[in-house]
Order: C-alpha cells, then structure tokens, then sequence
C-alpha cells in the first residue's frame, strides 16, 4: 500500500464524547493530473435526540453497520463537497428513512459520474433546526471549482472539514514517488494544507475565502478532524492558521 491506511479501519474509534471517526480503505483522486491514493475518514455525531449525524460516509461493511446501529439511529448522511458523495447511496440502501443532504454541486457531479444517489436537502450557509443546537457550519467560498462545507461540533470544540486541508504523513508512505507527491502538492504532514490545485481556483476571490476562514477562527476549535491522512488532536485554532497562511499571499 503506497499510502498508510489508520489501522484499524472500518471501525468506531472515539474523539470526544458524542463523537466519532471511522477511518476507511483507500481511494484514488486526482490531483495535479495524477491519481494519489488517499486514505479516507468519515465522522459520526450522536445528537441530544439519540441520532446519528454521519459525515462523508466511507464505504460501509456489515460489521461497520452493526457497530453503528448500537450507537443509535442513523438519520443524517452527509455530503460536505462534490466529491465526497459515493458511498451515500450505499447508506441510503441501510439506512432508507435517513435524511441525505447535498453539498453546493454534489448533485451535478453525481450525475456526471453515474453513481446512484438521490439528495433529500440542500446544506446552506447556516445549520439547519436538526442540529443548530449542536452543530454550527458555514460553506468556505472563493473556489471558482468546489464550495465545501464545513462543521463545528460545540460540545467537543471540534472542526469537521474535508478536502480544505490534506495532511499526509510522508514518514509513513512506503512510495519514493508518492512522499514527493504529497510535498509539491502541498499535502505533507507536518505541514498540510488545501491541495495546490484547488488552491489555485481561488486566484482573484481569496477574500471570499478570508471571510470563511475568519468565521472559522471565530469557532475557536481545539481539534480538527480531516478525511485525508493526520488529524489534528489539540492545537486546532493554531493549525487552521497554519493551514491557511496562503490566503494571506
């Protein structure tokens, strides 16, 4: 495997109380014309009604299922930008009564794609009443490509984000090619950040980007889960001013 996978995959590991990550196999994407692999994350919220807030779910197995259903209902599956969306309709099969909510773009893309989902809701730029309570969130602007979404989880002070910063551990990639991949693109634990590529499509609208980035500061996070590679445990505020600095160009 070129890329570290977060053994033990396909099972619930906690973060906080009422929090959750489950890191999943890997998966190829395009970045900088090239195909990476990436390991991929996906985050559950336990909500004060009992049920089951799930971000960018990965892509399911039975013993993941039934570890799920002793936490509690699943009733939210979540599309947080247009390119994490695939295994939705896998969820949707399982999980049929759950609310399937669509990032700015997911459904053109699906589309594209051919994959099989259909989307209940739309996400905005404010929470809706299902988790306004809980779970704030805003849509990061300034891309001219990608809009995704973005969450803060209030009790635990965690920032849920996506594809806005890859943070891949070289030390821990077996590939040569791969470690110098990840590091051109801008992707390299200790320093990850948002992928050059989609950096670039923000040329001419950073200030859009600013704004989001301000209003996620203002969260004050502690930590910062990422679907790609190490997640940040502590230090969460420090990071996205880490991450960030090239707005600031």
């Amino acid at each position: 495997m070129s890329v570290p996978l977060y053994e033990p995959i396909n099972t619930i590991k906690p973060v906080a109380e009422n929090i959750w990550i489950v890191d999943g196999d890997s998966i190829r994407m395009k970045v900088i014309t090239f195909g990476l692999p990436f390991s991929t994350r996906m985050t559950i919220v336990k909500l004060k009604d009992g049920s089951l807030w799930c971000h960018s779910p990965v892509k399911p197995t039975e013993s993941l299922f039934k570890e799920i259903n002793l936490l509690g209902e699943v009733k939210h599956l979540v599309s947080p930008n247009p390119i994490h969306y695939a295994y939705i309709g896998d969820w949707q099969k399982q999980y049929p009564h759950a609310t399937a909510w669509a990032s700015p773009g997911v459904e053109k893309r699906a589309s594209s794609q051919n994959i099989e989902v259909s989307f209940d809701k739309d996400l905005k730029d404010t929470p809706p009443s299902d988790w306004s309570d809980e779970i704030d969130q805003l849509i990061f602007r300034g891309s001219a490509v990608m809009e995704e979404v973005v969450f803060f989880h209030k009790d635990s002070r965690t920032l849920i984000l996506t594809d806005l910063i890859e943070n891949f551990e070289t030390k821990r990639t077996k590939s040569w090619f791969w470690r110098t991949i990840y590091k051109l693109a801008g992707i390299a634990d200790p320093d990850g950040k948002t992928p050059i590529d989609l950096r670039m499509t923000f040329t001419g609208r950073k200030d859009k980007a600013r704004e989001s980035l301000k209003r996620m500061l203002e969260w004050h996070p502690e930590k910062v889960i990422l679907a790609h590679g190490r997640w940040y445990k502590e230090n969460g505020t420090e990071e996205l001013k880490r991450a960030f600095r090239w707005l600031e160009k």
